[in-house]
């Protein structure tokens, strides 16, 4: 059987993923819209849903007064932070960047940049992870 936290993540991953493609399709009315299976950036956070349910499978399976609590606590918070932080920030610069070499009519090819997350993003995507944990826990007990 699979590890309940290696479960929790995957299925965290995809049940986010997910989410930002089908708001994708209900935004654009067309399901053509494969890129946001895949993407950084968007509603709910993928890497927060992720850490947090493998955070909560932690509390739930191993208890919150124990060492590993403690890593995957740390471990959550900084991918949280990333995403609200620095990957926002860098995903906005490489978006000004972008505009300055189009306007100024360079043929520069800009490498891909990746967009962070909005609070509220990651706020979902921590509530999106909660759930996700949750329910591997009851199912793999």
């Amino acid at each position: 059987m699979i590890s309940p936290y290696l479960l929790a993540a995957l299925s965290a991953w995809v049940v986010a993923q997910g989410s930002k493609y089908l708001l994708a399709v209900a935004k654009s009315r067309s399901v053509r819209k494969f890129r946001s299976l895949y993407i950084s950036g968007g509603m709910p956070s993928a890497h927060s849903a992720t850490a947090v349910a493998v955070l909560m499978v932690v509390a739930l399976k191993d208890g919150v007064d124990g060492g590993l609590f403690g890593v995957a606590a740390l471990l959550t918070a900084i991918v949280m932070y990333d995403a609200m932080m620095v990957r926002r920030s860098s995903g906005k610069q490489g978006e000004i960047i972008a505009r300055l070499v189009e306007a100024s009519g360079s043929k520069e090819i800009l490498p891909r940049f990746a967009k962070g997350h909005e609070p509220a993003e990651v706020a979902i995507g921590a509530l999106v992870g909660a759930a996700v944990g949750a329910v591997v826990f009851l199912v793999t007990i």
